[in-house]
């Protein structure tokens, strides 16, 4: 217990580094309940392939299972970022984390493909809720030239917790059952919704700079060219995220008979990669040029692509899935950390978050859709070549439109 207790000490130590005395108490709980809630769907994501493919599902079904994720998230996230600016944080938080847990029990019941994906959407529509928010949250809080810290800590969050989930889903799975590791992601949801209401403040009481700023026009906020090179890079590597989630467990059980906690492992190991690389980036990030980050980052990822087709046994694909990782870890600090200072200077933030976090959206639909497409007509393994293509365009993407960010922003 001591030891636990040293760990959780300097972890908040760590965490509230640079961030204004008066909210570090509101970072470490949005740190904490984004931990908690990715945790919980961490564990079940991997797990929906294998499930739907069991159901009968074909390779596009296993793809809708994801892009309707996806869709319902690319349609609601602007109304719910822009919402969220004028009316506050909190409460969309709150509903998104409780429809989590209703979410959960509907899984325990389903029995057919169809259901994966009606189940799915509405977890989108929650999901739109609960990120961009609580990213513009953390922006809002974060102190001018610590862009790169403060989001590489919050996607530390998350990729530690996604890093944790499909382990421990593979092993619930092994051990118990698929119903268990549905009613693990309840039990984190409601610990997130927990935290929510006992550590947050009243929406009243939240620190948002520009609450009563009239909010710049949509036409302007889309029309910027700078936030079209960050969604066209965001886009392109949550794709590639899309066809690893959802086909890379079938690919490597299809041609090495892994066991679910293999997969898990193997699933897990590109996040947790990327995860362990996110405080130095990010630390980095405000110190260097964001842009060169971000290209380098990109054409590490699409090697870790190139490198899955290519692998001949389970320990290629582990170095495969650890070099994609390691493109994640180096790019993503540097475009969140650009993404909060276009936010701040148009006083928008939650709106250009969840302009970025619709390229996520629509990326993840793009890839396993895309992926399960190209699964039925040609063969499984050419997605991820495929994806390394579409990560080389969205840099190019990414260099031709952001061109004049990094030199009038960087710090």
């Amino acid at each position: 217990m001591e030891l636990e207790s040293n760990y959780f000490g300097k972890l908040k130590s760590c965490i509230a580094m640079g961030i204004p005395s008066p909210h570090k108490k509101i970072f470490l709980t949005l740190f904490f309940i984004i931990f908690s809630t990715v945790t919980g769907v961490g564990i079940v994501v991997p797990l929906l392939p294998i499930y739907a493919n069991n159901l009968g599902a074909s390779g596009l079904y296993v793809g809708l299972i994801f892009g309707s994720f996806s869709f319902a998230r690319t349609l609601l996230l602007p109304y719910f970022g822009r919402l969220s600016d004028q009316k506050g944080r909190k409460p969309f938080i709150l509903a998104g984390l409780s429809g989590y847990v209703l979410i959960s029990l509907a899984f325990i019941g389903t029995t057919s493909v169809t259901s994966l994906i009606v189940i799915r959407f509405f977890q989108g529509i929650a999901s739109a809720m609960i990120m961009p928010v609580v990213q513009a949250y953390v922006g809002e809080i974060t102190p001018k030239g610590r862009e790169g810290y403060a989001m590489s800590l919050f996607n530390l969050s998350m990729f530690s917790s996604l890093s944790m989930g499909p382990v421990m889903g593979g092993v619930i799975h092994d051990i118990w059952s698929l119903d268990a590791a549905f009613g693990c992601m309840g039990i984190f949801s409601a610990i997130g919704m927990a935290l929510c209401i006992f550590f947050l403040p009243p929406t009243r009481m939240e620190f948002m700079k520009d609450r009563d700023r009239i909010p710049i026009p949509w036409r302007l906020v889309v029309r910027d060219r700078h936030l079209f090179g960050l969604f066209s890079y965001r886009f392109v590597y949550t794709a590639c995220i899309g066809i690893i989630w959802c086909f890379l467990p079938l690919f490597a059980q299809s041609r090495f008979s892994l066991s679910g906690s293999s997969t898990g492992v193997l699933v897990t190991l590109g996040v947790l990669v990327s995860g362990l690389l996110q405080l130095p980036m990010g630390y980095l990030a405000d110190r260097m040029n964001k842009r060169i980050l971000v290209l380098v980052g990109g054409g590490v990822s699409a090697l870790g692509m190139v490198l899955i087709y290519t692998g001949q046994s389970y320990w290629d694909l582990i170095w495969a899935v650890s070099i994609f990782g390691v493109g994640g870890g180096i790019s993503m600090p540097a475009i969140m950390a650009l993404a909060v200072i276009l936010g701040n200077e148009k006083g928008a933030m939650a709106s250009v978050i969840s302009i970025v976090t619709v390229a996520h959206s629509l990326g993840m639909m793009a890839g396993s859709m895309g992926a399960g497409l190209a699964m039925d007509y040609f063969d499984l393994g050419v997605v991820f070549p495929c994806g390394a293509i579409l990560m080389g365009l969205g840099m190019v993407l990414f260099y031709s439109f952001a061109h004049a960010l990094s030199s009038k922003r960087d710090v």
